[in-house]
C-alpha cells in the first residue's frame, strides 16, 4: 500500500511541470530585468481560517485585492531562486510549488501539480485577466496535458506579467508577449472568484 501511494505521488509530481527547457530570444542583450518588485504593504489582512477560494464581494473586494497584493507579494519573495523539480522552498522551487507556497501562505489551499490547479476556478478570457489569475501552459512539442503554470503580477494595457519557476533561469518574471510563452499558453483561470 505505502509503495503504491509513493508511485502516484511521485507520478503527479512528474508531470507537474514538464522538464522542457525552453528556447530564449532575448535579441542581443542576454540580461532581463525584473519590472515588477515585491513591496510591502502595511495594511494587514485579517487572519482566516484555511478556505478553498475566497469569494469577492462588494464588502470584501478592497480586502481581496489586499490578498491579491500578498499572494503576488509572496510569490515575488522567491525571485532568483532556482528550479528544483517538485520544490517549495528558497533551496528551490518547481512552477506549481511555487504558486502552492504564495498561496498557502495567505491560507488559500491549492492543488499541489499545475494540471490539476487547471480543473480549478473560473476559466476567464485573455482580455479579462487580472492580477492573481493563473496562466496555464503546454510547454515543449509533445506535451498532451497542461505542465507549467504562473500567477498574474501585473497587466499593462495588452502586456501581461506573470511570475513562475522555469528550469533554466528559475523563479523569474516572464511576458505573455514573449513568443514562447504566447505559443505554449493555453487558458488562465481565477481562483480568487
Amino acid at each position: 500500500m505505502n509503495r503504491k501511494l509513493l508511485y502516484i505521488i511521485s507520478s503527479l509530481l512528474l508531470v507537474s511541470c514538464g522538464a522542457v527547457k525552453k528556447k530564449t530570444t532575448y535579441g542581443n542583450n542576454n540580461e532581463r530585468k525584473i519590472t515588477v518588485e515585491a513591496r510591502n504593504i502595511n495594511t494587514p489582512t485579517e487572519k482566516r481560517s484555511p478556505s478553498k477560494f475566497p469569494k469577492i464581494n462588494s464588502e470584501n473586494e478592497r480586502t481581496v485585492s489586499y490578498i491579491v497584493d500578498d499572494i503576488i507579494n509572496s510569490a515575488l519573495a522567491f525571485s532568483g531562486t532556482r528550479y528544483k523539480y517538485g520544490g517549495t522552498s528558497e533551496k528551490g522551487m518547481d512552477c506549481s510549488g511555487l504558486l502552492y507556497v504564495a498561496f498557502s501562505n495567505h491560507d488559500i489551499l491549492l492543488p499541489r501539480a499545475s494540471y490539476i490547479m487547471a480543473e480549478e476556478g473560473k476559466n476567464i478570457r485573455l482580455n479579462d485577466i487580472l492580477k492573481g489569475d493563473l496562466l496555464f501552459f503546454k510547454t515543449g512539442r509533445k506535451s498532451k496535458k497542461i505542465n507549467h503554470v504562473g500567477l498574474v503580477v501585473s497587466t499593462d494595457g495588452d502586456e501581461i506579467k506573470f511570475i513562475h519557476s522555469t528550469i533554466s533561469r528559475g523563479v523569474i518574471v516572464s511576458s505573455l508577449k514573449e513568443g514562447y510563452w504566447n505559443y505554449a499558453f493555453v487558458k488562465a483561470t481565477r481562483v480568487l472568484l
